[in-house]
């Protein structure tokens, strides 16, 4: 665990904020570099990335303040302190996915043309910006005697480096996602496909997790936001796929 990586006078730089912003420039690049082989400009993924980002954050950490809202009504001001961690996918996603359609319309681009190319660099940032968590040393798993287990300074316990298993599967959706762009058979089958892995995979690995109380059914809040966004993908990806099986007809 190393959640300060130097420090410049009174001034404090995270690990957590370094490799989140490591892995969107890392994104940004490759995507940059595909751009023009998938119809898009440069600039217009560079736009597009930027409102993402900022609307990612925004809601990743509404999402996370609600989720603590006890401790943040005690301690007002760190709701704005999220280079030291605090910050929840699941809510990133709803709210970047809105403002990345809003984005398309706006510019006239096929939206799930756009959503199936962004979304492999996504998964490429986020197993980066996972690695972050493991540096803070949030995210962190349960108990484990397994050969797999991590001890962080100043916990007594090995437990599971979940954070470490979220940036490998994140990294072999990049990989899946490239693959299933190359070969799709309807647009919006790419991003789909990264709505059901993730969900999937948050599920269980939410049962390694420490860091979350079970609130219906044994499952915790992740667990059900995930369930539902799982849904919310399958509808849309038969939705997708009979509309473009309609255009082929015409």
């Amino acid at each position: 665990m190393h959640p300060v990586l130097f420090k410049i006078g009174p001034v404090s730089f995270y690990s957590y904020g370094a490799m989140v912003a490591l892995g969107f420039l890392i994104g940004l690049r490759v995507a940059c570099v595909n751009a023009e082989k998938n119809s898009f400009t440069k600039q217009q993924i560079i736009d597009l990335a930027l409102y993402v980002l900022i609307s990612g954050i925004i809601g990743a950490r509404i999402l996370f303040v609600i989720l603590n809202m006890k401790y943040f009504l005690k301690n007002p001001l760190e709701i704005f302190m999220i280079t030291q961690g605090g910050l929840t996918i699941l809510g990133a996603i709803p709210f970047a996915t809105i403002v990345g359609i809003l984005y398309a319309k706006k510019k006239n681009l096929p939206v799930l043309k756009l959503a199936d190319f962004i979304i492999v660099y996504v998964a490429l940032g986020q197993a980066i910006g996972r690695i972050g968590c493991f540096l803070n040393g949030c995210c962190y798993g349960k108990p484990t005697s397994s050969f797999f287990g991590v001890r962080f300074p100043g916990y007594s316990e090995v437990v599971h480096p979940t954070q470490i298993y979220s940036a490998l599967a994140m990294f072999i959706l990049f990989l899946i996602l490239r693959f299933i762009r190359d070969r799709k058979t309807y647009d919006g089958q790419v991003f789909i496909s990264y709505g059901l892995f993730y969900c999937v995979f948050r599920i269980f690995v939410e049962f390694l997790r420490s860091d979350s109380s079970a609130v219906l059914l044994g499952l915790n809040v992740f667990q059900i936001i995930s369930i539902a966004l799982f849904i919310i993908c399958l509808y849309l990806g038969v939705a997708f796929k009979k509309k473009a099986r309609i255009y082929e007809k015409l």
